[in-house]
């Protein structure tokens, strides 16, 4: 009996592709008033972070929008930065539609999530790390 064998490359490909994660291809960035804590460098590197957090972690959903709802919130900064013994902290926000599968089933299937707050931490200048998420 000839056994069959599945080229390495399709087997990963198949792999891949059946873990889909979150989707955040088409997600609308706002513009967002100039930062005085932060460089537009530096926010949107907290975004990357946050999309790739969503695509590896949210099965099942869309990330539709994400944006710096600017420094009004500078005061949870400091709170959020101490809490993850951190050297500075940002907190976003995103809107996002979950599939009927419910995500990981912690969400509403066939729902739409609206200002989720995204806390990321760092030190020193450094990455953006996800800390938590969630409603405030």
């Amino acid at each position: 009996m000839k056994k069959t064998m599945i080229p390495l490359a399709l087997f990963l490909m198949l792999l891949l592709s059946s873990c889909s994660g979150g989707k955040v291809n088409g997600v609308e960035i706002p513009d967002w008033k100039p930062s005085e804590i932060y460089t537009d460098d530096e926010i949107e590197s907290a975004f990357q972070t946050v999309k790739d957090y969503f695509s590896r972690e949210f099965d099942g959903c869309t990330l539709t929008k994400l944006y710096y709802p600017g420094d009004t919130f500078s005061a949870e900064f400091d709170e959020w930065a101490e809490r993850y013994d951190a050297d500075e902290a940002i907190v976003l926000y995103s809107d996002f539609d979950v599939d009927s599968s419910g995500g990981d089933g912690s969400l509403a299937p066939n729902s739409t999530y609206e200002d989720w707050q995204w806390i990321l931490v760092r030190d020193n200048d450094g990455k953006w790390r996800h800390a938590t998420h969630g409603y405030g």
